[in-house]
């Protein structure tokens, strides 16, 4: 039996050797679990033996080769497209030929078609997202971005604005000579539906409110008691006073804060807060704005006055915004902690809808088949997958720019590797014992 128990005692030293190797040569590979050899002893066993104490070992054998899910070192790569996990969770990929796998190897690439794959050609699955970039589905999709075509052109449909104007200046017409009405103005770029751009101006003069519309077409706030008129279009004689007809009005309080916002008539619009948020109607004006390019038309966006103030300092502009855009071309895409996609374009736009990383957990990491390059596959040892999103429960968190690093442990493996080679070269001599002894027996004479 010694011939045997050494034998064995070869064997497993060849494999865990392997697997030491094998581990070594994959330090550097992202994604990578090192494995180890576990042993199991043989034992010998007769009819009759009823248990006994003295029944001899025969050697021994592999158990299983098990790897060993530990979290590797997070490093930084400056790639937007590297993701590493950090905490629980596999990326799932569907391979070339359709199967399913799961990996920790996060160096993602795009394809010509704008499709998130692997280095092997598997496209990364998802979810797909809302503007917020809010899962609005379950099912698993393969992410794509649409590199190739621009995002269209969005219409401005609103504008807002935020600024102080200055309560200690006097009504225009009084002043003596009279205020002209471009010396409180601002502007802004808006876009009709084909992105082009149309320069939107607005002007602010402080008026009589005996005389103004809002006295007539809606009774103010009993508490507002400056008022300012609102213009977007200049004439000529701009400079004697005169102007194009005003698009609304605004009505403050003694505190400076806007208490109302009014149209073209007159007719109240919105009511505001004392710190400045709309209460009951919705406090926009309407605009309604000449596009040059007369195959588009005009567009008619909504002011939105809410952080606007009146304060005794200068004429000053915090905040002035618009929704809409040219056309854009990709440009980017960058990839949060909860998995979510934003693509960036040549318009200054960032969209969410690209999607979202989805993560696959087991019950047992360890029952997943390794299949070769980082991928594993499931089994009925490991149990069946649970989706879910990046940073909730048992799921860790994504990190953008980075990959997960082997979690081998050289200076480990090197004093596993001598301690196999010294395994190895302890059975060996087993042999030549036993063969020796095998020698002496036969030449008795």
């Amino acid at each position: 039996m010694s011939f045997q128990t050494g034998l064995s005692g070869l064997n497993v030293a060849s494999q865990t050797l392997d697997v030491i190797g094998n581990n070594i040569a994959n330090a550097n590979t992202v994604g990578m679990k090192e494995s180890r050899t576990e042993f199991a002893d043989l034992v010998a066993s007769a009819f009759g033996s009823g248990g006994s104490t003295d029944t001899p070992g025969i050697g021994v054998s592999t158990a299983t080769i098990s790897q060993q899910f530990t979290q590797g070192t997070i490093s930084i790569t400056g790639n937007n497209l590297d993701l590493a996990v950090n905490g629980g969770g596999f990326f799932q990929v569907t391979r070339t030929d359709g199967t399913i796998a799961y990996t920790r190897d996060g160096q993602f690439k795009l394809d010509k078609d704008g499709n998130i794959i692997t280095n092997t050609g598997a496209n990364v699955m998802g979810f797909p997202t809302d503007v917020n970039g809010v899962p609005t589905s379950i099912t698993p999709q393969k992410l794509s971005i649409p590199t190739g075509a621009p995002i269209a052109a969005k219409a401005t449909s609103s504008i807002t604005a935020a600024f102080n104007l200055d309560s200690r200046v006097p009504i225009a017409a009084t002043a003596t000579p009279p205020t002209p009405l471009s010396t409180y103005g601002t502007s802004v770029t808006t876009y009709d539906a084909q992105g082009n751009a149309i320069p939107e101006n607005l002007y602010f003069t402080k008026i009589d409110p005996t005389t103004s519309p809002i006295a007539t077409g809606s009774t103010p706030p009993t508490s507002a008691t400056d008022q300012w008129a609102i213009y977007d279009t200049l004439n000529a004689t701009e400079a004697n006073g005169n102007a194009a007809a005003p698009v609304g009005f605004m009505a403050f309080n003694s505190n400076g804060t806007l208490q109302g916002a009014y149209d073209a008539s007159g007719t109240l619009q919105g009511t505001y807060a004392p710190t400045g948020t709309t209460t009951g109607t919705t406090g926009q004006l309407p605009l309604t704005i000449t596009n040059p390019n007369t195959t588009a038309g005009n567009i008619s966006p909504a002011l939105n006055l809410s952080g606007v103030t009146q304060y005794g300092t200068s004429f000053a502009v915090s905040s002035l915004a618009q929704d809409g855009y040219t056309a854009g071309n990709f440009t980017s895409l960058n990839i949060d902690s909860k998995g979510v996609l934003t693509t960036s374009y040549s318009n200054g736009q960032t969209l969410k809808t690209g999607g979202m990383i989805a993560l696959g957990a087991f019950r047992n990491d360890q029952g997943l088949i390794p299949t070769g390059s980082g991928e594993y596959q499931e089994s009925f040892k490991s149990g069946p997958v649970v989706l879910g999103d990046p940073s909730v429960g048992q799921f860790g968190a994504l990190q953008s720019g980075a990959v997960e690093e082997s979690n081998v442990d050289l200076t480990s493996e090197l004093v596993n590797m001598m301690t196999a080679q010294r395994n190895y070269q302890a059975n060996a001599q087993t042999i030549k014992t036993e063969d020796q002894v095998m020698s002496t027996l036969v030449n008795l004479r």
